[in-house]
């Protein structure tokens, strides 16, 4: 059996000199690189930047942990170099979709990224919800980009994604300028992030469109229907949403009373303790793509690890809940957690 989970066994990237690394106990073939390499949209002036460190093997006898015969990637046909995400078209917001050079530059799919063949599915087990939505926010004083990922719990498929560049409200132009150049200027993704970001306030109620639109909550429902957020970490959902809805002065939604975090089933599952999203890939022999702490582009890498532990046998619970709507209180589900 074979499994493939986003463009990640065999980029060819010009200039670019791959190591593969053969690891006797997996039979597994590692994609690794110490060069970073930068794309850049002339017209948009969106930089991505894509980086790989060596892949480190591990001394571990846990199961799954790395890929095993019938886990290893499925090796196929790729395109001559990997393609950083249109953040304008992540948004809706691209008009250059009939620009040739600009859609060679930019992917402007999801799917190729998270893509899980059917023959991966034999040991998926019975989920309690639907849909899974990965959630994975930017923004330490305010969000600054709010990023999900959408998959059909039973067939693994990408389905949708919603993403959006946040504006603080609270904070001078100067500061902001001053935040957003640490935060994205490097990546000159500062750019993008002046042109399409918008409110908390009227993000979230885009974000409740988009929830709408795909049935999985009306107003005045106290919780998503067959839907559970997916985090890395408890920190999105337990904390930094609801600082930003008191900054906004709106109530917290009630669709954000519960979460699946990630790293305490992926803790109860495998056994192995991971302290965030790249202790994960590395844990799975998974490589990342894109950048690491663009919304975006974590939201997508946590996906795949939602994908891999699914595709394993995992079962996504609810690991925590708030005591009540507006309390900072929240039951943890699991005793083993992080």
């Amino acid at each position: 059996m074979a499994m493939t989970i986003g463009n990640i066994s065999t980029w060819a990237i010009p200039k670019l000199k791959l190591k593969f690394t053969s690891i006797p106990t997996a039979n597994a073939i590692v994609f690794s690189s110490t060069r970073r390499v930068s794309s850049v949209n002339a017209t948009n002036s969106n930089v991505l930047l894509f980086s790989s460190q060596p892949h480190r093997q591990t001394n571990t006898n846990e199961r799954t942990l790395s890929f095993t015969d019938s886990e290893t990637f499925q090796e196929t046909k790729k395109p001559k170099y990997w393609k950083p995400m249109c953040l304008y078209y992540t948004q809706n917001k691209c008009t250059k979709m009939d620009d040739p050079e600009h859609l060679e530059k930019f992917s402007h799919h999801y799917s190729s990224r998270l893509q899980v063949g059917s023959d991966d599915l034999k040991n998926l087990q019975p989920q309690q919800v639907d849909y899974f939505l990965v959630l994975d926010l930017e923004g330490k004083v305010e969000i600054l980009e709010f990023p999900v990922v959408m998959i059909d719990a039973h067939s693994l498929e990408f389905v949708d994604a919603f993403h959006r560049f946040v504006r603080p409200i609270k904070m001078s132009e100067k500061r902001v300028e001053e935040y957003i150049d640490g935060k994205y200027g490097k990546l000159r993704l500062d750019r993008v992030w002046h042109d399409t970001s918008i409110p908390f306030a009227e993000m979230l109620q885009q974000f409740e469109n988009w929830l709408r639109h795909h049935q999985l909550w009306e107003k005045g429902a106290l919780t998503l229907h067959r839907a559970a957020f997916v985090t890395c970490g408890n920190w999105d959902v337990k904390t930094k949403i609801p600082e930003q809805c008191q900054v906004s002065g709106i109530k917290l939604p009630p669709y954000f009373m519960e979460w699946i975090n990630l790293k305490d089933v992926y803790l109860n599952f495998y056994n192995h303790r991971a302290a965030g999203m790249m202790a994960m890939l590395k844990g799975l022999s998974m490589p990342i793509i894109g950048s690491h702490h663009v919304g975006i582009d974590d939201a997508q890498n946590i996906t795949r690890i939602l994908q891999r532990m699914l595709v394993d046998g995992a079962l996504m619970q609810i690991t925590a809940k708030r005591t009540g709507m507006g309390s900072s209180g929240v039951k943890f589900m699991f005793k083993n957690r992080i």
